[in-house]
């Protein structure tokens, strides 16, 4: 899909109203003119050994890394989806992130490390530790400067990328932090935790400068709009909550059926937001699943495409045969990708319609 030519577009300012003074973002032309997207199966990835984790395309979109509770990162070439190389680790794997250069994935796993490799042989540059427990999530600045991660003892840590100096711990959440997310400029890190809440903090600093609150149960994804502007939240409460970044304003609350929500990721143009996750079940099972156990019954539609302009929910996609973990667009915004519990990684073809 091309995300050439474009127009501007009123968005409201919080749910279901429109504000006195709407903000005004540059969308495609084609997109809007479409008002739809059509997200389509493409190719089906099984070749891990336990359930994959969270996914992560290079900036050139060349390449698609999958992180597995079964130890392994995975790099497939975009387009035959071939397997490249295979990335060995000590314990299970949580998440995996692309430098912005391509050159350098991050990963964290089980035993609380976070590791760079590097991306053309796959040679270990160096492990990072200092979390005490696992270590839950990993994003680069949008510089390549630093890299931060999160972790089962509620702290968020800044790393120096160059020589793996811890450069700030972050501390404020009570629970697990699940996720962390830059925002496009740098100057913020967005953090999700199982205490229900979302924080930004600076990223020179590490300074907390807001909590948003309002989720009724964990907070297990975040992302930050490419334009800066937005903060989504995906939760187990069933609902995915847009926030405005500058001023932590809640927006508009998307919800459909009864899914709880593992993953958000918003389109390269910032229009449109996957969301993924579970249909059913209690929160304790999270921990299960995480470690690769199935569970009967927890099938359906876990992934869901909205549109931003106005919350509507433009397509539910079907065909995972258990929970999905973790939804990637590709920075060309040409593919869809999610992992599931089914042990296998669903790549989906993206255009207008």
């Amino acid at each position: 899909m091309s995300w050439r030519g474009a127009r501007a577009l009123t968005v409201p300012d919080r749910a279901g109203t429109q504000s006195a003074r709407p903000r005004t973002v540059v969308f495609p032309l084609a997109l809007i003119l479409s008002a739809s997207l059509s997200v389509q199966p493409h190719h089906t990835i099984g070749e891990h050994a336990a359930v994959p984790r969270r996914l992560a395309f290079s900036p050139d979109a060349k390449l698609l890394a999958t992180s597995s509770v079964d130890g392994t990162v995975k790099l497939w070439r975009a387009g035959d989806w071939s397997l490249v190389r295979t990335l060995t680790h000590p314990a299970a794997l949580t998440a995996v992130a692309f430098s912005p250069d391509g050159q350098t994935l991050a990963s964290s796993s089980y035993d609380g490390n976070v590791r760079l490799w590097r991306v053309q042989d796959g040679t270990l540059l160096r492990t990072m530790t200092g979390h005490a427990a696992t270590a839950w999530s990993v994003a680069f600045s949008p510089d390549g400067e630093r890299l931060a991660s999160s972790g089962e003892d509620k702290t968020v840590r800044i790393w120096r990328a160059g020589d793996g100096a811890l450069l700030h711990t972050l501390t404020g959440h009570t629970l697990n932090v699940w996720s962390v997310a830059f925002s496009p400029d740098g100057k913020h890190l967005v953090s999700g935790s199982f205490d229900r809440s979302v924080k930004v903090w600076r990223a020179d600093t590490g300074a907390l400068e807001r909590t948003l609150t309002g989720h009724k149960q964990a907070v297990v994804g975040v992302a930050v709009s490419p334009d800066g502007q937005l903060i989504a939240s995906g939760s187990d409460d069933s609902s995915v909550r847009l926030w405005r970044l500058s001023d932590g304003k809640l927006l508009r609350t998307l919800t459909g059926d009864s899914d709880h929500v593992y993953s958000v990721a918003f389109s390269p143009d910032g229009q449109w937001l996957a969301s993924s996750g579970r249909e059913r079940g209690a929160l304790g099972a999270l921990w299960g699943q995480l470690s690769g156990a199935r569970r009967r019954g927890a099938h359906g539609k876990t992934v869901r495409l909205w549109r931003l302009s106005d919350g509507a929910l433009v397509q539910a996609l079907s065909g995972h045969a258990g929970n999905v973990f973790s939804v990637t667009f590709s920075p060309d915004g040409k593919w869809l990708a999610t992992s599931s519990e089914d042990k296998t990684v669903k790549v989906w073809t993206v255009s207008a319609r």
